[in-house]
């Protein structure tokens, strides 16, 4: 039996621990109010009269978080309260800022966000199938090799199809089309490297000597991090796709770290991404270009005009602090096929200012922030590591596109978790968290209380 605690926002278990599910729907409202106000906001902006279909999308995205949130409240009733309405909000978002862009005739591909919106859907749909079937998270314990030669499979998959902007990181699907398989792969491989890690954590531990205040780890220990690391270094000679790379081989090395509590661990990995990074440019002209345009970001372009890196610049640059008004930015002279996808985060900068990047960039801040707040509270450390891993991918990814958009490191070619265009990605994160929510949803839940003995209850009928 349930009960409302103080306000309203809460609903108690019989174990006396708060589910917060009421507290997740009256945030889930805002996260469906402030995308609606914002496709309002670039309607008026560019046309001076609200949008045609304003109403269909605010009723879209308020189905898909009130299905959404009905079902977490049946089969996830103590997960973390606030993941859901963070993702509705930044999917929404995303779904707005890319029809924004569909305003623009020079921005390819075009009307792309009624595709967005399907795949959006596509992605809650499995993301309630995650925790429908999902009963335990430690079930996924159980195939921890077979996941290792999946997500081997659909990183290989990549290399026998052509290549699109010189990398080759897309599988075609006749009537589906181009999906990218790197996006499905992490977190298959979070559940190898979870469960392996579970079962030789102790060895990694072990140190053989103190090296200027660090213990070194043993040579036959270094084994796994070297295999990781020459695998992360074939895909991006072969696929040219050094995103995924930066991404597979960090998160190993942060569950490394985690599992062992080795620094050196730390160190090794970033050793080893420098010299592996070194390496590939010296003779892969596609990542050499790529890291010649981030030191180079000014220089004129084939064309003898402006590099998309500079326009990008120029466009966070003229944002200012709050920005010029949805609508209003110049992103379609950034050019290519990427302002969507890869620089969609220049046109938060633009347009929104540094308030508003900084809001978005807080936003998955937070729910980092709580994966990792989930990883403390599970109780089985296979959990602890799949929620680590999980927080830690999604994390590296939102650092490599924000630095890459940014000029802080090189463009990788990656995509915005959630805001950005691109199905692959949006159903992959869907389903990212939807573990993190099993995960939390069994460490929060309440101990079964213990039956009474038989003694004690003879003495409470006999009592007077």
């Amino acid at each position: 039996m349930s009960t409302n605690t103080t306000g309203g926002t809460s609903t108690v278990s019989a174990g006396g621990l708060p589910s917060r599910r009421n507290t997740e729907l009256a945030l889930l409202a805002f996260a469906v109010v402030i995308p609606v106000f914002a496709y309002a906001n670039v309607g008026l902006a560019k046309n001076g009269s609200l949008p045609a279909g304003m109403v269909g999308y605010g009723l879209g995205l308020g189905l898909l978080a009130a299905v959404a949130h009905l079902l977490v409240r049946k089969f996830a009733p103590y997960a973390d309260p606030l993941i859901l309405p963070i993702c509705t909000l930044l999917n929404g978002l995303g779904l707005v800022l890319i029809w924004r862009l569909d305003q623009e005739p020079r921005v390819e591909p075009l009307n792309a966000a009624p595709g967005q919106l399907m795949w959006s859907a596509v992605g809650v749909a499995l993301f309630l199938a995650v925790l429908v079937f999902l009963k335990d998270h430690r079930i996924l314990q159980r195939y921890t090799y077979i996941s290792m030669a999946a997500a081997i499979v659909l990183l290989a998959l990549p290399m026998f199809f052509p290549a699109v902007n010189g990398a080759k990181i897309w599988v075609t699907i006749p009537g589906v089309g181009s999906l990218q398989p790197g996006e499905f792969a992490k977190i298959i491989i979070t559940v190898f490297f979870a469960g392996y890690l579970m079962v030789k954590r102790d060895a990694l531990a072990l140190a053989s000597r103190r090296f200027l205040g660090i213990y070194l780890p043993r040579g036959r220990d270094l084994g796994p991090i070297l295999a990781i690391w020459a695998l992360s270094l074939l895909i991006l000679v072969f696929e040219t796709d050094l995103g995924t790379s930066l991404l597979f081989f960090g998160m190993f090395v942060v569950m490394l770290y985690v599992a062992t509590e080795r620094t050196s661990w730390i160190l090794f990995g970033l050793l080893l991404s420098a010299a592996g990074a070194v390496f590939v440019a010296s003779f892969n002209s596609h990542v050499a270009s790529r890291v010649h345009n981030w030191l180079n970001p000014l220089e004129p372009g084939a064309n003898g005009g402006n590099t998309e890196t500079a326009e990008v610049i120029y466009s966070l640059g003229s944002g200012g602090l709050f920005g010029s008004g949805l609508g209003e930015g110049y992103s379609r002279f950034i050019g290519g096929i990427a302002v969507k996808s890869d620089y969609i985060l220049a046109t938060v900068g633009e347009e929104l200012g540094l308030t508003g990047m900084m809001a978005i960039l807080l936003l998955y801040g937070l729910l980092i922030e709580r994966g990792i707040r989930t990883a403390l509270a599970a109780r089985d450390p296979f959990g602890k590591l799949l929620a680590v891993g999980l927080s830690g991918a999604f994390a590296i990814q939102v650092f490599v596109v924000a630095g890459g958009v940014t000029a802080l490191i090189p463009l990788t070619g990656m995509t915005m978790p959630f805001l950005a265009q691109g199905g692959s990605s949006v159903i992959a994160n869907w389903a990212l968290f939807a573990i993190l929510l099993r995960i939390s949803d069994t460490a929060r839940r309440p101990a079964p209380a213990p039956a009474p003995s038989p003694d004690v209850e003879m003495t409470q009928v006999v009592r007077p």
